[in-house]
């Protein structure tokens, strides 16, 4: 047997690892539960402190402390996916990272792509905030693309939505028409989190993804969402809570064949737990009806 000295922890770390660095929804989220999942099938509590009431204070005995109110949501870890691959000899991969991290990194970024379309379908289905809709999107072209966004942040504003932490992920054609407006760098670099380097638009920064929701019609479901800041830990604090670990990695000897191989089992639940923070964008490229003068208005 060539895999004895199989190592699961060292295969879950470095699939993780990379599912960390592809995941461009992972930017949207929170991951404060991870630690309490074990398995498929598992329910998270998440605890919620109600509204805090302010009064007027006229000199005299304030009133008794408020008795807050709190609500639960729970978060059911109701998705799960495997990976099965062979390799010729486990015991080599292990001593030979570049191996290990090419291999996992291919199911990390298989996974992620599985992985993201779910958060971005959740994340439309949950907002609270609806701009355009399946039957009638909002049609963009050169002309409307930076002014739509601009108008996206002014209905956020209007909701009430934190100003700070704005992210909106856009579909790569979104990024085709802004960047022949005037007011649009066209000298942008897309970074592999998708993060567009130089790029805020009506307060947002804007994320580039190919895993939006997207309907048969042609209509994008594109995300935006409020009050994304990082704690101290550097850990996302967003609307949307994610709870994913990878719970079994092992390898064995296929039946039928000469090679070992790895199977894996990672399972997650996703909610988005601010709905009021978090926007629906639909679009839909548009067709260009006058010349493009560059002014995109």
């Amino acid at each position: 047997m060539s895999f004895t000295n199989f190592i699961p922890k060292l295969w879950s770390a470095r699939l993780l690892a990379n599912l960390d660095n592809a995941l461009v929804a992972n930017q949207f989220v929170s991951r404060d539960y991870e630690g309490e999942i074990k398995a498929f099938g598992d329910t998270v509590y998440i605890n919620q402190v109600g509204d805090i009431t302010i009064k007027d204070y006229d000199g005299s005995d304030i009133d008794d402390p408020e008795e807050l109110d709190s609500t639960q949501q729970t978060l059911s870890i109701d998705q799960a996916k495997y990976f099965n691959f062979m390799v010729k000899d486990i015991d080599k991969a292990q001593s030979n990272i570049g191996l290990v991290d090419t291999s996992m990194g291919r199911a990390g970024y298989a996974m992620d792509t599985v992985v993201d379309k779910d958060i971005f379908e959740v994340a439309a289905s949950g907002a609270g905030v609806k701009v355009g809709t399946v039957a009638t999107p909002k049609e963009i072209t050169v002309r409307n693309a930076y002014d739509e966004i601009v108008m996206l942040g002014v209905t956020m504003d209007e909701n009430n939505v934190p100003k700070f932490g704005r992210k909106l992920a856009l579909p790569a054609w979104y990024f085709g028409l802004l960047a022949r407006d005037f007011r649009f760098t066209k000298d942008m670099t897309v970074l592999a989190n998708g993060v567009v380097q130089g790029a805020t638009v009506g307060g947002f920064q804007l994320v580039s993804s190919n895993n939006l929701k997207t309907e048969t019609s042609g209509a994008v479901h594109a995300i935006a969402a409020g009050g994304i800041s990082q704690s101290n830990n550097g850990k996302v604090l967003g609307p949307i809570q994610l709870a994913m670990q990878v719970v079994e990695t092992e390898a064995y000897r296929p039946q039928n064949n000469f090679s070992d191989a790895v199977k894996g089992l990672t399972v997650w639940g996703r909610k988005v737990v601010q709905p009021k923070e978090v926007a629906d964008f639909v679009i839909v490229q548009g067709t260009e009806t006058t010349p493009d003068d560059g002014l995109g208005a």
